[in-house]
């Protein structure tokens, strides 16, 4: 990867946050967007490129030295871009943003940042809405339907309600909780199995996320879509996540629940001992991590 600026201090911070902002495309109002985060009083920020044709980083760089701006020489998921942007900020929470969201008005304020970071929580997720001010779901949790793991949704927003992860990756992080739960697998390349994998970790292992009414974004157009397609990553994300059991202080996986996986993973006999086999020497490398399995969230999810 590349990296541009942020050679010197950023002037006027109020907060102990740092912003890590994963951009897709140009625009005009980059200017705008980062005078206004600089506004918020933030003590890093660090902004992920898509491309780095898109404008002239020499300009930018001079005119914002402070902050520092990162292109990868290769194609990256999010969740790798925002793993690469953790080990550049020292704040003890980080503020992951898109630049799909409206910059106009205040991100968040020293008051409100201090209100969310007292309780040294792993990660707070925001109240979402679109741009035309329509709400949409954004708290989730686990259930179980006939036997199978289903992630419910709702749009019914209550303070402090437990989340199973935050929507799009944005959300407010506890930097030093998420470079010890691992931060996100770089093995899985979908967002949605991405995000999920790195979420029930941080359940498993003994975090939680909460969602935040005071602590309010809006898209600058419609919401985003969420593709949960059955793939390669689900397999992964099931071994890791679904199939270990907790037993008395550490999590394993049981030999037997090979065949179970097996008649559900759309692979051949050699594949799926081979994607078994992996996940199992992970939860054996990781196994007094876990604090609880699956079983023990659903059924105490809330609680």
């Amino acid at each position: 990867m590349a990296i541009f600026g942020g050679k010197e201090f950023m002037p006027d911070v109020k907060m102990g946050i740092s912003v890590i902002i994963l951009n897709k495309s140009w625009s005009n109002y980059r200017v705008k967007m980062i005078e206004n985060l600089m506004r918020c009083g933030f003590s890093e920020i660090v902004s992920i490129e898509n491309d780095p044709d898109n404008y002239n980083i020499e300009d930018f760089s001079h005119r914002f030295p402070f902050v520092k701006f990162i292109f990868p020489l290769e194609k990256s998921s999010d969740g790798e871009l925002i793993n690469i942007g953790m080990g550049e900020v020292s704040s003890d929470y980080v503020l992951v943003l898109r630049d799909s969201i409206d910059f106009s008005a205040d991100i968040i304020s020293p008051t409100l940042a201090a209100r969310l970071t007292e309780s040294d929580l792993y990660c707070i997720s925001p109240r979402l809405v679109s741009g035309d001010g329509s709400s949409f779901p954004v708290i989730f949790s686990p259930s179980v339907h006939k036997g199978r793991l289903e992630i419910e949704s709702s749009s019914i927003m209550s303070d402090g309600v437990h989340n199973l992860f935050p929507l799009d990756y944005i959300a407010l992080y506890n930097r030093k909780k998420f470079i010890e739960l691992g931060g996100f697998d770089y093995t899985l390349k979908e967002p949605y199995w991405q995000n999920l994998d790195m979420a029930f970790r941080s359940w498993l292992w003994g975090e939680k996320t909460v969602f935040s009414t005071s602590f309010s974004l809006s898209y600058t157009d419609s919401c985003p879509s969420i593709d949960s397609t059955p793939s390669q990553y689900s397999n992964r994300f099931y071994l890791k996540n679904l199939v270990p059991r907790y037993n008395v202080d550490h999590g394993a996986i049981s030999p037997a629940s090979f065949f179970v996986f097996f008649r559900h993973s759309s692979c051949g006999l050699f594949e799926a001992f081979y994607q078994f086999k992996e996940a199992g020497n992970w939860v054996s490398e990781n196994k007094y991590r876990y604090k609880r399995d699956v079983v023990d969230l659903v059924e105490n999810w809330g609680k």
